[in-house]
C-alpha cells in the first residue's frame, strides 16, 4: 500500500470511527464518557480479520475464526456502560475473542483479566494486545465458566457468550458491590442480557436489560460442547 493510499485509508478509518461514535453509540443512548473515550481510542480495525478493516466500524458482529465473532460496537459499549465502572476497578472478562472488548475496558479501569478457551484465539489476542501496548490486560487460556479464582474478587465481570444459567463460580468471584453482566437463556443462541449485583455475602440482585443473541458459553458451568454447533 503506497503512502498516499495509507493516508487515505487512515482518514477513512478515522471518519468511520466518528460515525460509529455519533450514529451507533450516542444516537442509541450511550452516555458514559469514559466508555465513549475508550471506544474512540481503541483501533477496532486492528482486531478484525485481515481484509475486513473497512467494515470495522459498521454496527454488526464480524467473524474472527473458530466459529467466534467480534461483537458489534454498540454491544461492546453497552455492556461496558452496564458494568458501571470506576478507574480503580478490577475487571474479569469471559470470552476474550479478538481482544477488542478487553482493550476497550483497559482504557477505563486499572486491570483487566480475560479468559478464553480456544487456544488460537488466546495466542492471537495476546500478540495483538502486546503489539498495541495494552499492558494492563492479562489473558488466560481456560474454561471461562470457572472464572479466574486466583485473582478474585472482581469489581466487575462481563461475559461475552450466552449461558444457560448464572455460573456459580462467577457469582462467587464478585466482590460485595460488584456487578456481573451476562447473557442468559434457555437455548444456546437466544438470551436475555442480565446485570447481577452482589449486595451481600450471599445476596444477589438481578435485573433484565434486553434480549440478545450470543454464541453459547461452553464449559463446566455453561453449555456442553455438543451445543457449540447450535
Amino acid at each position: 500500500m503506497g503512502m498516499r493510499m495509507k493516508a487515505f485509508f487512515g482518514k477513512n478509518i478515522a471518519l468511520r470511527r466518528e460515525i460509529m461514535i455519533n450514529d451507533h453509540l450516542l444516537a442509541r443512548g450511550i452516555r458514559d464518557q469514559a466508555v465513549l473515550k475508550a471506544m474512540r481510542e481503541v483501533p477496532r480495525e486492528a482486531f478484525v480479520a485481515a481484509g475486513m478493516e473497512e467494515l470495522a466500524y459498521e454496527d454488526h458482529p464480524l467473524p474472527i475464526g473458530e466459529g467466534q465473532t467480534i461483537s458489534q460496537p454498540y454491544m461492546v459499549a453497552y455492556m461496558a456502560e452496564s458494568l458501571e465502572l470506576s478507574p480503580a476497578d478490577r475487571v474479569l472478562e469471559i470470552g476474550t475473542g479478538s481482544g477488542y472488548a478487553a482493550a476497550v475496558l483497559s482504557r477505563i479501569v486499572d486491570t483487566v483479566r480475560t479468559v478464553e478457551r480456544i487456544a488460537v484465539l488466546v495466542e492471537n489476542a495476546r500478540k495483538r494486545l502486546e503489539m498495541l501496548g495494552y499492558t494492563n490486560v492479562h489473558v488466560l487460556e481456560g474454561d471461562g465458566t470457572l472464572g479466574w479464582p486466583e485473582h478474585a474478587p472482581y469489581d466487575a465481570i462481563v461475559v461475552t457468550a450466552g449461558a444457560p444459567d448464572l455460573p456459580r463460580p462467577l457469582l462467587m468471584q464478585l466482590s460485595v458491590g460488584g456487578r456481573l453482566v451476562i447473557p442468559v437463556g434457555a437455548t444456546p443462541y437466544l438470551q436475555m442480557l442480565v446485570r447481577v449485583r452482589r449486595v451481600g455475602e450471599g445476596e444477589y440482585r438481578s435485573e433484565d436489560l434486553f434480549p440478545v443473541r450470543f454464541v453459547p458459553l461452553i464449559g463446566a458451568a455453561g453449555w456442553r460442547e455438543s451445543h457449540e454447533a447450535g
